[in-house]
């Protein structure tokens, strides 16, 4: 039985762990925090969202980041301090425009494949995780904002994703508590929402139960592909560093991704774009009743909503490229709260949670999937903002890749040394 790595709890990792466990392999899982689902998969906006499959990579997004540059509260905020690695991705970013098209064609395609192994995923490890089916409405204030709409969503039916415009009186049918006026609407009656965190905390629990060894607490320092092995250094508080050996593995440690690319030989090319959410506790029978069912996407203010379970509502979005900063900004809060007065002013916002989370974005808003220059490293990163929504399907895709570059090497016993601190 091969022995393979993965690097990263979060929901890219925990889904390979437990597509590879059904392969038939011998899976560690390394996760620096506590518990799985922490970080970028902790609290994101909850869309399974087929429907927002348009990459960003368009000239409109450049026009938008130059108009807001100097906005603390605009939708889409870039640090004008330069770094290298912020200069390059977006040099690379600008040369992936030519394929925006294709992209957004594919990252469809993707999405609409990913429901079935997730939602099967959930039924078979009877996982709850406030599923709920009842589609996503996109809204539109003015004409601009809705003819670009059907010029996507003539992309999004290449990628086998249908959607139907919608009247200002339609998309009141469809969400009755939305207020406010609008020129229209988009709606996929096939997309969904639900709980990321409680997802993928339920799936690690089952991926256990297939024999997967999850090592939380474990911060993997150094990686190394030496003669057909994959050596791991990791360090603990209680357990001081250990060394371990494998076959092969999969990195998909999000925003870090791109430093243990490094360690391996690789360049993948990640950037940290921070997103923020706001989970409104309704505690009360009038917010329950005033928050929507149905879940939204603004795309003029780049916000997402989910309703999740009955007392609580989720709102995110908005998008900082400002380096490894998880700082939560009371100025980039404010606005989404001020969205849910206006969209929702039934709700009562005395007890909100707010967050924030690092997106790891490739320069073509590509996920990178696939092997590495080493025949036993692979890659499973760099979903953006549709980690959530591409999960599964890219799990099932690198687990199929690492079987098939597996299947003629001869299996390592994995090793294992503790040293001291």
């Amino acid at each position: 039985m091969k022995s393979i790595a993965i690097i990263g709890g979060g929901i890219t990792g925990v889904t390979t762990a437990y597509a590879l466990a059904k392969r038939g392999f011998n899976v560690t899982l390394f996760e620096r925090n506590r518990y799985a689902a922490m970080e970028t998969s902790f609290a994101n906006g909850g869309q399974l969202s087929a429907s927002n499959a348009e990459v960003w990579t368009h000239w409109s997004t450049i026009l938008k980041g130059l108009k807001w540059i100097l906005k603390s509260d605009a939708p889409l905020l870039i640090n004008p301090k330069p770094s290298w690695h912020k200069l390059s991705w977006f040099a690379e970013f600008m040369m992936a425009m030519p394929k925006y098209e294709k992209n957004t064609v594919e990252t469809a395609r993707l999405a609409v494949a990913a429901r079935e192994y997730l939602f099967n995923w959930a039924r078979d490890e009877g996982i709850d995780f406030d599923l709920k089916k009842q589609g996503i409405l996109h809204i539109y204030r003015d004409k601009k904002g809705f003819e670009h709409a059907g010029y996507v969503s003539q992309l999004l039916a290449k990628g086998g994703l249908p959607r139907q415009a919608v009247t200002p009186e339609e998309m009141k049918s469809i969400e009755p508590t939305l207020a406010g006026k609008y020129y229209g609407g988009y709606y996929t009656q096939s997309d969904s929402t639900g709980d990321i965190h409680k997802f993928t905390t339920g799936l690690a629990k089952a991926a256990q139960r297939l024999g997967v060894s999850i090592l939380y607490d474990q911060d993997v320092r150094t990686l190394k592909s030496t003669k057909g092995l994959i050596h791991i250094s990791s360090f603990n508080p209680q357990t001081a560093q250990v060394a371990q050996t494998f076959d092969g593995v999969v990195i998909c440690a999000g925003v870090e991704s791109r430093n243990f690319a490094a360690q391996l030989g690789d360049r993948v090319n990640i950037y940290p774009v921070k997103g923020y959410s706001i989970t409104v506790n309704l505690n009360d029978s009038n917010s329950q009743a005033g928050a929507p069912n149905v879940s939204l996407l603004d795309d003029e203010t780049k916000l997402v909503t989910s309703r999740l379970g009955i007392d609580r509502f989720r709102v995110a979005g908005t998008a900082e490229f400002n380096g490894y900063n998880r700082d939560i900004r009371a100025d980039r809060i404010t606005p989404i709260l001020n969205w849910v007065h206006d969209c929702f002013p039934s709700i009562n916002t005395s007890s909100v949670v707010p967050w924030a989370g690092l997106r790891p974005m490739m320069p073509d808003m590509m996920p990178k999937v696939g092997a590495g220059n080493a025949s036993n490293v692979f890659y499973n990163t760099g979903h953006g903002h549709l980690g959530w929504t591409l999960s599964a399907i890219t799990a099932n895709i690198i687990s199929d890749k690492v079987k098939q570059a597996m299947s003629s090497s001869t299996s390592v016993p994995g090793l294992q040394l503790q040293t001291s601190s």
